[in-house]
């Protein structure tokens, strides 16, 4: 992340794995993918047994060396130790401050309209009530499994319906707990099945077979579902021959959820929308597109967690709006059930500049330039909305300030948003010179954003 604003990390488009998109042919499907368009901003969580320890989710328990995966703690130098701790967290996890309903009123006062909750991640340790594992919240080995709502899947998702969001389940198609994946035969070697699946094909199919199973249940016993957003990447058959074809799962489960959308990151015909991870693309795609980002430097709950400002937030989603995006921003629970204070923090400082300033962001469409310098481009029927991306250093709008519009009708209005009173304003060769009051200079000082609103 920049000083002053997101510095964007160049990604040639398009941006998915396989560096192609294919549209769905589904209509249901098509007209939802435009829906999800309109919305913007989602959030995004990630909450587990990890969050106990404070740890990246799952990735420590992934053998290979690198820096995603270096484990700390009393376990750290056994591997085989290390996982039989981390398992048995499950005994241990009890979030008994659980209250999605606290997290739905957040997000929503900040202007967020979808959610995806991730319901199991790599370590196979589910958030849900399965049948085909025991490896789950629900589980009598879970003290939080006494707790009416202990399907915290289930409870999340009614949660933030009832606040008219767009419901996602984030799956994991790796599962480093099952013995289909992670064959106890073998010691794994890094995050791939331990096995050869053609020398093993039964085996292998187990494995589909528990994949398939797991998406049905979340597809068919939890509610309306929006999006199934799909992880894990690598698990295809050009990865170690790990064929795995949830296509005929996904046309059945449709017959459940009509218009599904569905993003398997990696097979680009069930990826329908592209998801650039951490990052934010540097020109404007056409194609359907969403950032997913963590609000602070983790996926998951750390103790010490360092979040990035609402400045800094705010910034971003007017950036990625800009270039046809949506963004989804990430907050880890804790093991108590509920966030750091600072992410409700965050929250309601981005509530208060969209209680302003929504307007140029919902069921807006970019426009050319797009982006262009500290300038942000977006239009809604006929209205435009030019926003202002200012330095750190920039506390107040300028006297005048120079608007990079090379033509408007005479008889147009400009505003500023939050300012009752049209601006005065002039062609300037290219542009136009909009003057600022200095009593509006003064009462729309230290916004992140200034968004110039014209009729």
């Amino acid at each position: 992340m920049g000083q002053e604003i997101v510095k964007p990390v160049k990604i040639s488009q398009p941006v998915n794995s396989d560096k192609v998109y294919i549209a769905p042919k589904d209509k249901l499907v098509l007209a939802k993918l435009n829906r999800w368009k309109d919305l913007k901003f989602g959030l995004f969580m990630h909450w587990g047994i990890y969050s106990q320890w404070g740890v990246v989710e799952s990735w420590a328990l992934d053998p290979e060396d690198i820096d995603l995966t270096k484990r700390t703690g009393p376990y750290a130098s056994d591997w085989y130790n290390y996982k039989k701790a981390y398992e048995n967290l499950q005994t241990t996890f009890n979030p008994i401050h659980f209250n999605p309903e606290k997290w739905a009123d957040a997000a929503k006062a900040a202007g967020m309209k979808y959610m995806v909750f991730t319901t199991k991640h790599h370590d196979g340790f589910c958030m849900f009530d399965t049948k085909q594992t025991d490896y789950k919240i629900t589980s009598s080995k879970t003290p939080f499994s006494v707790n009416p709502r202990a399907n915290v899947t289930k409870e999340i998702f009614n949660a933030f319906r009832k606040e008219d969001f767009m419901v996602g389940a984030y799956f994991s198609k790796p599962d480093w707990h099952s013995e289909y994946f992670w064959w106890p035969y073998f010691p794994p070697k890094d995050r791939n099945a331990n096995y050869d699946p053609k020398k093993y094909p039964d085996r292998w199919q187990k494995f589909c077979n528990f994949t398939f199973n797991q998406i049905e249940e979340l597809m068919t016993g939890y509610g309306p579902i929006d999006i199934l957003w799909i992880d894990g990447g690598w698990v295809k058959a050009s990865r170690q021959n790990q064929a795995i074809d949830i296509t005929p799962t996904i046309d059945k489960v449709r017959k459940e959820q009509p218009g599904l959308i569905v993003v398997e990151r990696g097979t680009p015909e069930n990826e329908n929308y592209l998801t650039p991870e951490q990052n934010i693309p540097d020109h404007y795609i056409a194609d359907p597109w969403e950032t997913c980002l963590t609000m602070g430097k983790s996926w998951s709950y750390i103790p010490n967690e360092s979040y990035k400002t609402s400045r800094e937030l705010i910034q971003t989603l007017v950036d990625i709006v800009a270039k046809n995006g949506n963004l989804l921003l990430n907050i880890g629970p804790g093991p108590d059930g509920d966030w750091h204070q600072e992410a409700y923090q965050r929250l309601d400082e981005i509530a208060k500049w969209m209680k302003v300033n929504g307007e140029s962001i919902f069921n807006t469409k970019p426009i050319p330039p797009y982006r262009q310098d500290k300038w942000a481009f977006s239009l809604n029927a006929k209205t435009q909305y030019i926003s202002y991306l200012p330095g750190q250093m920039e506390k107040e709008l300028l006297e005048h300030v120079t608007i990079p519009i090379s033509s408007l009708p005479k008889t147009s209005f400009v505003t500023l948003l939050g300012v009752k009173h049209p601006l005065k304003w002039r062609k300037s060769g290219k542009s136009i010179l909009v003057t600022i009051p200095e009593k509006v200079r003064r009462e729309t000082s230290g916004e992140p954003v200034w968004v110039f609103k014209i009729i």
